[in-house]
């Protein structure tokens, strides 16, 4: 039996750089990194019954809320929240301008 060498494979140094420059990878990084400070800047009790859900375009994030009820509550700190929010998206480059909440888009963990 003819042994098979296997020395054409791509090392996951150059799968990793080529993903890193991919607009849509570099987006999707930097969005993630984004979601993960919204618990800093929502505080313990909003982040358990809230989570960014999707980015809309002019900036709009998206907040997934367990019900309307903390929806509305966010709502009423729209303000503080952006202002919370801004020294992360100074950060990571990222323009948001304006919080959108939705309780239909919240899915039960």
């Amino acid at each position: 039996m003819k042994k098979i060498l296997y020395t054409d494979f791509t090392s996951t140094d150059e799968i990793i750089s080529k993903l890193l420059e991919e607009k849509e990878f570099k987006r999707a990084m930097t969005r993630s990194n984004l979601y993960k400070f919204w618990s800093k800047v929502a505080g313990a009790k909003f982040a358990a019954k809230s989570k960014p859900y999707s980015m809309l375009g002019g900036g709009v994030m998206v907040i997934a809320c367990e019900n309307s009820i903390v929806a509305q509550e966010l709502m009423l700190k729209k303000t503080q929240l952006l202002v919370k929010f801004k020294p992360y998206l100074e950060s990571l480059k990222i323009n948001v301008k304006d919080l959108k909440f939705d309780a239909k888009k919240w899915e039960g963990e």
